[in-house]
């Protein structure tokens, strides 16, 4: 590999955090689907029915356990008497008190409608990679219920019913959908339930018109899905506690009740089976998608022809309650707990249906009304079904290893899946029918075992490979730096036939392997970057050694090197550090406040020259530390809007006011100042604080009319997106009388995103954005004049000789030392609490649609997560910006500093991919998921705020604090009148001769 540049080094972090980001999709979340299995079903006798003619499923799109059964005071109440709490289903709790069997389905991350739907219908769980995939007309590639049905009738939302319409045999499943529109999450979505109800009522009365209806409605295995969106759209946007909410929740339940009387009537035959659930819950904040348990906890009730009646305990509480439940007042009937998974295998048996074939759902004998025989015969076909998947996943898995390693409980004669069936088929003849489900019990559990050791099979071998990887990437990238940015390019690459070789067997001995193990084409790519990397590393060996020298060479006590050591390990306790503080963002408090005494450590002749400076540092720093310790889960609070507005505000109006002064008082000479003078320059400035005006404006008009529930004014979205727009092109016009000073363009930056912030806030993310300006500049401003109270102090100690390596004499760019190490874990904590100080971003329930409701009210998961990532990224902008004005003022390399912290974060992404969890609890799963990809995308982000501080800053001038005996020490010689020969201006202090 030839030696890279600074943008050869960019692309390649880009390509390859890209590519290794989709390696725990290969190694964790492989997807589970397979095909060639046999479909299995309860064998029964012609003369004998199955235990329901039709089934109807009911799914309460994000209804929580809790509110399905809590009791609350009426949500619209008209007298005393309905502020007396009483339950809001009183219909669904008669099923469950009795007619039916009740429990708490839970779900799996990610806790969204399209993985939830597929667990409720297919019996599987999807790999969480297949959220990204979409959810509108996105079809269903495997069994499911409604495929094994002889007829499907589903009425409901246009962005789940398609996927599985179009998934099924061809004209199996008929689906009715309202228009995407009509889910606006600025009105009372309750009218999207009426309208399923009403359409379901409507088929049933086209029946008795339509012979053709009428006979398809009365064949047995039909299906009936109602898809009851209402309950979501109303928790996203008034939350689950609200009125709208609690209302909606009535409003299901008496249509279930008129639904359920009308099929009743219609076939008058009591064979009808009933399921109500939902795909997943809804947290206190009016989101879902993690792990958190009121996200995975759902009900589910079932009654009608097949359905084991209640089990109650008179007097006392049944089995299966917890604290969960406790408020519920059911305790005395048994409570019984299900997987989402199952309860496909229950709608399945009770229909007389195939099980979908790659179902993994285990058959809740609970809940099925037949003796004890039937439901051996039934939980053994089940089992036959989780079984013939293991089979046909270990005849593709030894199809494609050269040594294959057998599941040790099912890989001799003697345990084999035959044999045990044949065993538990010998108990029921014997009319052992408990022993025989126990059998069966035992086999499924063992069987599922055999599909996970199946599923993680190359674990090792694939994370032993990604591991190298990311370290082989870390020594590539620490090398690259010290050979650009430390010795400037004067080693040269020394490769041996014996590195080439070497490197070059192990590449082709891991291509040969997946050759025949017919790997997916991602393993040849995980596998080029380790060998790649590795044999730059070793080709560059000389580099590593005069770096250590360049780097290194000042420690020579055993004093230094304890100094040296120390600062190693609290470099590490800092990377730690931040990777606590994504599950405990108070960890970033305490980082906060230690950083506040950063100045200290300079003396007291420092703290005495720039007193201002350290003590806007140090109430920064404390002001910082407070967002980590405020609620990760906000409500929305106009008058904290408005504060952070107000005070956005005022910083612009005193900047126009002393702006002049200020750009003189920071010492650049010449006409940095001039265009303050000038009207263009002024009158842009004072447009973007009008747009601020304005986004307050609009915001709290929108806030109080969504509050009011009166649905978001026309007028007041057009205007929002006017502002948005309009703030975003500021810049741009800014370039028609541009002034190069770096202060102007910090604070035209800030005014830039200042109005979006307005708009998109809902709590005190605007004041966070305040302080997180003043941090920053403040942190620019103390670095630099660090670097210049220490550099004539560093010059006069090595005399000029030993500090500065020979490649400096042709360098126009000071060499990077170990103190620039600390820059880059500053930046490193900066950029995690941009991501962490207004929530918390790994958690995707954290994210409210509140504020992007403002300006998209129908529900557009893409159109609205795109403004929710764009609110996520402004304050990166910021940080893009000033690290690249410090960049220039510390006299380093254009992305010298970039490089460091993507050299150092990804300890984090390894740190992150080795604790990733696809077994546990759901919120430690969703959790350790979001945390790799966080880290990892860091990485890449980081790479691309290396363009965007390049854009940000092109033409800024900055003042070069240095004495002229170190200037000229530093940079060989080579400086002119105001500029070096970089082209980048950097201009004299004007006490300063120019040389």
């Amino acid at each position: 590999m030839a030696r890279v540049n600074r943008f050869g080094f960019l692309a390649i972090a880009l390509t390859f955090h890209l590519i290794y980001i989709f390696s725990i999709f290969d190694i964790y979340f492989v997807s589970p689907i397979v095909t060639g299995m046999h479909a299995f079903e309860v064998e029964r006798p012609e003369t004998v029915e199955a235990p329901a003619k039709r089934l109807v499923l009911f799914v309460g799109d994000g209804l929580r356990a809790d509110k399905a059964f809590q009791s609350f005071p009426e949500p619209y109440p008209k007298d005393d008497a309905d502020l007396v709490p009483r339950p809001l289903a009183p219909f669904l709790r008669s099923r469950v008190l009795e007619h039916g069997t009740f429990g708490v389905s839970h779900t799996r991350v990610p806790t969204e409608s399209r993985p939830g739907h597929v667990a409720l219908i297919a019996g599987l769980y999807e790999d969480v990679s297949a959220v990204t995939t979409g959810w509108k007309l996105n079809p269903v590639n495997f069994d499911s219920v409604f495929n094994r049905s002889r007829h499907t009738w589903s009425w409901g939302s246009p962005d789940i019913l398609p996927m599985f319409e179009l998934g099924a045999v061809p004209g199996r499943v008929d689906s009715f959908t309202y228009a995407a529109e009509d889910e606006d999450f600025s009105r009372n979505a309750v009218h999207l339930d009426l309208w399923v109800f009403d359409r379901v009522k409507g088929l049933f009365a086209e029946a008795a018109k339509n012979a053709t209806l009428d006979a398809a409605l009365r064949q047995d295995k039909v299906v009936f899905f109602l898809h009851l969106l209402g309950l979501d759209t109303n928790g996203h946007g008034y939350r689950p506690y609200s009125k709208e909410y609690l209302n909606n929740i009535k409003v299901v339940d008496e249509g279930v009740k008129e639904i359920t009387n009308l099929v009743e009537d219609f076939y008058n035959d009591g064979k009808t089976a009933f399921v109500f659930t939902a795909d997943h819950g809804m947290s206190d904040w009016g989101s879902h998608g993690d792990g958190h348990p009121d996200n995975t906890r759902t009900p589910l009730i079932a009654w009608g022809s097949g359905v084991a009646k209640p089990v109650t305990t008179p007097g006392g509480t049944a089995p299966g309650h917890d604290e969960l439940s406790a408020d519920w007042g059911v305790d005395h009937i048994q409570r019984h707990d299900v997987s989402q998974a199952d309860v496909a295998a229950l709608m399945a048996y009770l229909a007389g249906l195939a099980f979908p074939v790659n179902s993994v759902g285990e058959l809740p004998l609970s809940y099925l009304a037949g003796d004890v025989a039937a439901r051996s015969e039934a939980f053994l076909a089940n089992a036959r079904g989780i079984l013939d998947m293991y089979r046909v996943k270990e005849e593709q898995k030894k199809a494609t290893e050269l040594r294959y390693r057998p599941f040790k409980p099912l890989g001799d004669e003697a345990h084999s899946v035959e044999h045990r069936f044949s065993i538990i088929r010998s108990l029921i003849d014997q009319g052992k029918h408990e022993e025989a489900i126990q059998e069966t019990a035992a086999l499924v559990k063992v069987g599922i075992e055999g599909l996970r050791y199946l599923q993680t099979y190359d674990w090792l071998f694939l994370r032993a490979l990604i591991t190298i990887g990311y370290l082989g990437w870390i020594a590539f990238a620490l090398t690259t730096v010290i050979d650009l940015h430390v010795l400037h390019g004067k080693t040269e690459t020394s490769r041996t036939l014996f590195g080439s070789v070497f490197f070059s067997s192990i590449l082709v001995t891991l291509y040969a392997s997946f050759v025949v193990s017919k790997s997916p084409f991602t393993y040849y790519a995980y596998a080029i970057f380790p060998v790649g990397f590795w044999e730059e590393v070793y080709a560059r060996r000389n580099a590593l050694v005069e770096g250590r020298k360049a780097l290194f060479g000042h420690v020579t006590s055993a004093g230094g090197f304890v100094v040296l050591l120390l600062k190693a390990v609290i470099g590490l306790v800092l990377i730690e550090s931040l990777a606590l503080g994504y599950t405990h963002r108070e960890v970033f408090s305490i980082l906060w406040a230690a950083a506040a005494s950063w100045p200290a450590f300079y003396g007291i002749a420092f703290l005495r020259a720039n007193k201002e400076l350290a003590g806007t540092w140090v109430v920064s720093c404390m002001a910082m530390s407070s967002f980590t310790l405020l609620p990760a889960m906000k409500v929305e609070d106009v008058t904290l809007i408005m504060l952070g507005g107000a005070l956005m505000l005022a910083i612009g109006v005193l900047y126009l006011i002393f702006e002049e002064k200020l750009l003189s008082k920071s010492k650049i000479a010449e006409d940095s100042t001039a265009p303050a003078d000038n009207t263009l320059s002024r009158a842009l400035i004072g447009i973007q604080i009008g747009l601020i005006i304005l986004a307050m404006i609009v915001t709290r008009s929108s806030a109080l009319s969504l509050q009011a529930r009166l649905g978001l004014p026309r007028g007041n979205q057009i205007v929002g997106w006017a502002v948005l727009v309009l703030s975003l092109i500021m810049p741009f016009l800014h370039r028609l009388q541009p002034n190069k000073h770096y202060l102007h363009r910090l604070m035209v930056i800030f005014l830039t995103f200042s109005p979006i912030f307005v708009i998109l806030t809902i709590s005190y993310e605007g004041l966070f954005y305040l302080g997180f300006g003043v941090t920053l500049i403040t942190w620019v401003r103390l670095e630099h004049k660090a670097y210049t109270s220490d550099k004539p102090q560093l010059s006069s100690a090595t005399n000029g000789a030993a500090a500065v390596p020979a490649s400096l004499a042709s360098s126009p760019f000071r060499s990077l030392t170990l103190s620039d190490a600390r820059v880059a874990f500053f930046f490193l904590t900066l950029l995690q609490s941009a991501f962490f100080s207004t929530g918390n971003v790994a958690s995707v329930s954290a994210f409210s649609l509140e504020s992007v409701a403002r300006l998209i009210p129908i529900f557009d998961p893409f159109s609205q997560g795109a403004l929710l990532i764009l609110k996520l990224m402004i304050p990166f902008a910021l940080i893009s910006a000033n690290l690249g004005i410090l960049n220039k003022k510390l006299g380093v390399a254009p992305s010298a500093l970039f490089m460091v912290v993507i050299a150092i974060s990804d300890f984090l992404t390894l740190h992150f991919f080795w604790v990733v969890k696809d077994e546990g609890s759901w919120l430690e799963i969703g959790s350790t998921i979001s945390h790799f990809f966080i880290a990892s995308l860091l990485c890449m982000f980081v790479a691309s705020l290396e363009g965007v501080s390049e854009l940000l800053i092109a033409g800024v001038e900055v003042e070069d604090g240095l004495p002229q005996l170190t200037k000229e020490k530093e940079l060989g010689g080579i400086v002119t009148k105001g500029k070096v020969s970089n082209g980048i201006s950097r201009k004299p202090v004007p006490n300063e001769k120019s040389t």
